[in-house]
């Protein structure tokens, strides 16, 4: 099995999954997984709003099922959303079956046809089922701010030293990820912002 979260060549080699959008001139996409969660979600859909910024949101299905309100002000404020499995499960601990199955119960509850495993951990056999129903949504700019070991500092190192035009960055919109994406969130939006670029979302 390969980690496709951190292969080069994984990219080079499954041209149907996206991680980049190079054509795009001066504009970067936000994306956020695992969401929503009361805890954070509102703070971050006001900080976008100052900047009218927009993003894509890849959520949980079990934190859209307990709270369907903040994915309805997700969508009501124009940003993007995608399935990110309903239980957060990685493809490598899963069996097929169990691990679409998971998916699909996710679908119920978020109307997209994004999808980006949890981790970025997929077997070939499951994304060759998943391409056909889903756009398979990578990065290529992991802002690491989950990990609880690293700085606010860091992570912003890791996003303003790796992106380029049309880079899909990654933060996280949970409760282990804010004290570093409070920090870092603000100065990305900014340093965007100074810098005249758009916020796209992925469709």
């Amino acid at each position: 099995m390969i980690n496709l979260s951190t292969t080069d060549l994984a990219e080079r080699l499954l041209p149907t999954t996206t991680w980049s959008y190079p054509e795009k001139t001066k504009e970067i996409f936000l994306t956020f997984d695992d969401g929503p969660v009361p805890e954070t979600t509102p703070w971050l859909l006001d900080l976008l709003d100052e900047y009218n910024a927009k993003a894509t949101f890849f959520l949980i299905g079990k934190n859209v099922e307990k709270n369907p309100g903040l994915y309805q002000q997700i969508i009501k404020k124009g940003h993007a959303v995608g399935n990110h499995t309903y239980s957060h499960v990685s493809g490598w601990k899963l069996g097929f079956r169990k691990y679409i199955d998971d998916i699909k119960l996710a679908r119920k509850y978020i109307n997209s046809d994004l999808f980006r495993p949890p981790y970025g951990k997929i077997t070939p056999f499951q994304l060759n089922y998943l391409k056909k129903h889903f756009s398979i949504i990578f990065w290529d700019v992991l802002s690491a701010d989950y990990n609880q070991k690293i700085t606010g500092e860091k992570c912003l190192i890791n996003v303003l030293s790796k992106y380029k035009d049309g880079s899909i960055i990654v933060f996280h919109d949970s409760v282990k990820a804010h004290k570093n994406l409070s920090y870092t969130l603000p100065l990305v939006l900014e340093h965007f912002k100074n810098l005249e670029y758009k916020f796209g979302t992925i469709k």
